[in-house]
């Protein structure tokens, strides 16, 4: 979802993470739809959240990048930990 501010050039995005069984915002970001955005989408989240994730997303490019590199390290933590 995305809008823009002042003028149509400057879109900000809307970026959320919904938890698929009880359909509440878990985290949040708003900005362009760059792999930073979605670096902070995912530090939006709460640490239970980025231990299992199961994403859907449209395949916009700055997503499989940002995604796997994270999951992987959350991977390596509960990994380490047990």
């Amino acid at each position: 979802m995305w809008s823009f501010v002042q003028k149509i050039k400057n879109k900000q995005w809307v970026w959320l993470a919904i938890d698929s069984h009880t359909r509440e915002i878990v985290g949040a970001y708003i900005g362009d739809r760059s792999e930073k955005s979605a670096r902070k989408l995912w530090e939006s989240l709460p640490s239970v959240y980025r231990q299992r994730t199961v994403s859907y997303t449209d395949f916009w490019a700055a997503y499989p990048i940002v995604i796997a590199l994270l999951v992987s390290k959350a991977d390596e933590q509960i990994t380490s930990s047990d």
